[in-house]
């Protein structure tokens, strides 16, 4: 059995340093005319292609607010696991249950602060591909992770909730910082795809315990887009 294991691996190595893009792998059990081509035969290459994603966003992180909006970005893959991107996310807030709570039971506000848009431009690498067997059907996909510098604005209620006598408001801020990000990628056909994204972004802001000290603070989206590529 020992003796059996190792030719089994020693065999593999040898198959797998050999294989190449246009490399097929002959299994006697099949039939004559028939061949499994190897992983390595890439379908979807990306290097010198453009694409532009469209999605809708769903945030994770406003405690007193529904926030949701859409994803729109754009990008360029000068390599093959090398791309440059510019994105816009875009915001819509609602109060939440959270912040009707705390409005009837303390007879005031909480403070918020909401997203409102942010633009972002930075690199995206994409070391992992694959391929799935679902029902018969090929699904191939990549994964692939980005970071970036951004533009974040936001509005808060900063000045009117220290302030116990003032009206509730909001007023914009504008900030910079920094983004990251990975998504997955599933391959439609040669320029359509669907995927899911995952983007966290962060920058520096005051709060109402402090409001003239900066703090590092982060948002985070889920995206679900659909995209072109060319």
């Amino acid at each position: 059995m020992l003796k059996l294991m190792l030719a089994s691996m020693l065999g593999l190595w040898a198959m797998s340093s050999y294989a190449g893009e246009e490399s097929t792998y002959d299994f006697l059990w099949l039939d004559p005319d028939k061949a499994v081509y190897v992983l390595q035969n890439k379908i979807h290459k990306k290097e010198h292609t453009l694409y532009m994603d469209v999605g809708y966003l769903q945030n994770l992180t406003s405690a007193f607010q529904d926030t949701r909006g859409v994803a729109v970005k754009a990008g360029f893959y000068f390599h093959e696991e090398w791309a440059v991107e510019v994105m816009y996310l875009g915001y819509q807030n609602n109060n939440n249950d959270n912040f009707r709570n705390v409005q009837l039971l303390n007879e005031g506000v909480p403070f918020v602060r909401r997203p409102d848009r942010t633009l972002g431009a930075g690199i995206v690498w994409s070391p992992f591909y694959g391929k799935i067997n679902t029902f018969n059907k090929i699904v191939y996909f990549d994964w692939s992770f980005g970071a970036g510098v951004a533009q974040v604005t936001t509005k808060s209620n900063l000045k009117s909730v220290t302030a116990a006598s003032s009206e509730d408001r909001y007023e914009s801020e504008n900030n910079a910082g920094a983004y990251a990000k990975s998504a997955f990628k599933f391959h439609l056909n040669q320029n359509w795809h669907v995927g899911v994204e995952w983007v966290g972004t962060y920058y520096r802001a005051p709060g109402p315990k402090n409001p003239k000290q900066d703090k590092v603070r982060s948002n985070n989206d889920l995206i679900f887009q659909l995209g072109w590529s060319y």
